[in-house]
Order: structure tokens, then sequence, then C-alpha cells
């Protein structure tokens, strides 16, 4: 797989890199507003995950950059081989984030396809995600791209 793809003439697709920490962070942080990435604080507890996601190569954390790179979408793919489907990979998109004043540019759906691209080139079968079940307009996007809503959900908060 290539380091660094170009999906459109203004934007850059790329593994991020610990100086996108505080960029992904904020767009994590608040999906209705643009956080300013020099407001959030960098724990111990983020620069820790980040290196674990940084360093296994069935993780990855992508980043989606405008042209000046500013940092406006990100997403995490997990590659989890399994039994199931014949033993072949399935690829896990959580993190699914375009900046609050970039929506409807098509952004999502660049990093989306992205993402869907990556996973077939591993030679996964299947790409799933989860959804928060509140947000109608990610379920109408996702469905959009395809995914359809299979299986119920659960989680369990420790």
């Amino acid at each position: 797989m290539s380091a660094v793809t170009e999906p459109t003439p203004v934007h850059t697709l790329r593994p991020a890199t610990r100086a996108d920490l505080t960029a992904v962070l904020a767009l994590l942080a608040d999906e209705e507003r643009v956080v300013d990435p020099a407001t959030v604080v960098v724990t111990e507890a983020y620069e820790r995950a980040f290196a674990a996601v940084d360093a296994d190569p069935r993780n990855e954390m992508l980043v989606l950059a405008d042209d000046d790179g500013t940092v406006v979408g990100c997403l995490q793919a997990t590659y989890i081989p399994g039994l199931g489907k014949g033993g072949a990979e399935r690829a896990l998109v959580e993190a699914v984030r375009i900046r609050a004043d970039r929506r409807e540019d098509g952004l999502g759906r660049t990093l989306m396809a992205h993402a869907i691209r990556r996973a077939r080139a591993r030679g996964c079968v299947l790409v799933q995600l989860t959804s928060n079940k509140q947000r109608e307009d990610a379920h109408r996007f996702y469905a959009g791209l395809g995914f359809a809503p299979s299986h119920e959900g659960f989680k369990l908060a420790l």
C-alpha cells in the first residue's frame, strides 16, 4: 500500500503522524463545531494510544488534509483476522470525522472510498463500522456508500 495518496488535486490522504495528534483530537472532540487544535490538551494516555496505533501493522489512523496541510478529516481502520468469512480479514472503521465547517464538500465520501480501497487491497472481504443511533445524518451517509444496517450492535462500558 502506498504511504501517500492524492484523492483530489487539493487534498492528501495519508497516515497520521504524531504532529497530527492535536488536529485529530480536535476533530474527535466535538462533531457539531470546529475545535481549534491549539486548545487540545494531549495527555499521556493519548500519547500512548497514538504510539500503539502507529506501531501496530493492523491499525492505521488516516488523515485527510487540505493542500495547506490543514487536517479536515480522519478515520481509524483496524484489520481483524478471523475464522469467519473463510479465514479472511475484515476492516473495522472507527472515529470517522470531517471537520464541522467542511461537511457537504464530498470529503467524507473521499475519506471512506479510500478506506474501502485500502481494505480491499489488503484482501479484506468486509468493511464494518458502528454509528451512534442518534446520528441519523451519518446513517444516511453510510447507506449512500452501500453500507447496510445488517446487525444490531451492543457495547458494554467497563
